[in-house]
């Protein structure tokens, strides 16, 4: 009888159980930032980058290693900063004008985009059945967008779509900067203060005072994103992608309960079928890239 490694599957668990908190803490970080109200997207992205900005900072200070940049590695980070903005910025504008389920699981496109940009930026080649998955997820983005010019909803969901483009290139930039052994936590660090610096003066023009509950809503916001970052690292530290990061897709239902409860959004019965279709082609990428060893 074959004997069990139980501290691999602690690790397994311990992974399992992180990846599930990020993706609470991600669909909550869309929820503070729906509820902030009318503020401008500039100015919510300002606030969810100025907290993971100062939590970064500390925890590079206080590993106390010493730093080393290749030069090499800088074009990829400042890629992944640059692409991540983007994400960032059309991810926050499909929250506020879409159904938080709607928004999230355009997000959770980034994987996709992740395979086609890794072919350009990794030179990876993907397999047949890679690229139809990717096809038929996009197929499944459709049903979530509805392609219509007469829809008020078009324009925040396409936009959408364009953050998860936006996430999965920055992704596969991560992943060229994390070959060069580029610390994970100076990567946060660099892709926030780019932030700041490239989003301040954007929002200082178009700057809308804040109530003291819009500033409390944002800095939840912030807040949530930062422990979604720090536990969905911690997670792919416990165990490989290419076993949990199914899980990641748990925010579609953290998101559409949230959703439902506090907003009262219920999504249509396209928006269902799109859900459907992009989950069941991230479950089949899943189990694919797991038979071939590998992960996206």
């Amino acid at each position: 009888m074959k004997k069990v490694d139980e501290s691999k599957i602690n690790r397994y668990h311990l992974g399992v159980l992180y990846l599930i908190a990020s993706a609470f803490f991600f669909a909550l970080m869309a929820v503070f930032i729906r509820l902030a109200g009318d503020v401008p997207t500039i100015e919510k992205a300002v606030f969810r980058n100025l907290v993971a900005f100062a939590m970064a900072g500390v925890a590079l200070i206080r590993s106390k290693e010493k730093l080393h940049i290749p030069k090499k590695a800088w074009f990829p980070i400042s890629m992944r900063a640059a692409f991540g903005m983007i994400g960032i910025v059309c991810n926050f504008y499909a929250v506020d004008r879409l159904l938080l389920s709607d928004a999230s699981i355009l997000n959770k496109m980034s994987p996709f985009f992740a395979v086609l940009a890794s072919l350009f930026i990794l030179k990876e080649k993907f397999t047949v059945s890679q690229g139809l998955a990717v096809f038929i997820a996009f197929i499944g983005g459709l049903f979530v967008v509805k392609p219509s010019f007469s829809s008020m909803e078009f324009l925040p969901a396409l936009i959408g779509l364009l953050g998860g483009v936006g996430a999965g290139v920055a992704y596969s930039f991560l992943r060229k900067a994390g070959m060069y052994g580029v610390k994970g936590s100076f990567v946060v660090l660099f892709f926030s203060g780019s932030s700041l610096i490239v989003f301040t003066p954007i929002m200082i023009m178009t700057y809308v005072p804040l109530s003291w509950y819009q500033l409390l809503m944002l800095l939840l916001c912030g807040a949530s994103a930062a422990l979604g970052q720090f536990t969905i690292t911690a997670a792919y530290y416990y165990a490989p992608a290419k076993e949990i990061s199914v899980f990641d897709y748990t925010q579609l239902l953290f998101s559409t309960a949230l959703g439902f409860f506090i907003f009262g959004m219920v999504p249509d019965a396209l928006s269902i079928i799109g859900y459907a279709i992009i989950v069941a082609m991230a479950l089949w990428m899943f189990f694919y890239n797991k038979r071939r060893g590998k992960s996206y």
